[in-house]
């Protein structure tokens, strides 16, 4: 194994970056982490203190917006109908976004501010600000309060 393997390393703006990982822009965000085995692609903007954890994918152009929380292995694509040879559709996430494990997040699609994505979920339209979303394909399981709620009891 490489001996940089589990080493985290400051990026220019202040975000951290646990290797291995690819981060292949220049936009990214102070307080910003990212976690191992990461891939976050060329001209994506990542906003401040976000907490990318491992083994994300994140296509070229993608933008996430400033303390958006993506979990493990999810996926931001960019191309709906591939190959197209570079006519993408990167997808939008806005503020204080949560993106649960495994989910996969469309080509352009917007994630509006505070929405929160179940594990798993396969997400192939916008979402609207502060619902919770989850399924195969997506649909609306609650409000943002009713979800902070349920996490303030268990």
């Amino acid at each position: 194994m490489n001996e940089l393997s589990g080493q985290m390393v400051e990026l220019p703006s202040g975000a951290t970056a646990w290797l291995p990982c690819i981060v292949a822009s220049q936009n990214v965000g102070n307080g910003t982490n990212i976690g191992a085995l990461s891939h976050i692609g060329r001209d994506v903007t990542v906003g401040e203190h976000c907490r990318i954890q491992g083994s994300v994918y994140v296509a070229d152009k993608c933008v996430i917006g400033n303390n958006v929380f993506i979990g493990p292995n999810a996926t931001l694509t960019n191309d709906r109908h591939p190959p197209s040879n570079g006519k993408w559709e990167p997808v939008i996430v806005e503020d204080e976004v949560v993106i649960g494990a495994n989910a996969t997040i469309v080509a352009g699609v917007r994630l509006n501010t505070g929405c929160v994505i179940a594990a798993g979920a396969v997400v192939t339209t916008d979402i609207p600000a502060n619902q919770v979303w989850g399924g195969v394909p997506a649909k609306l399981l609650m409000t943002r309060e009713e979800y902070n709620s349920r996490r303030v009891q268990d």
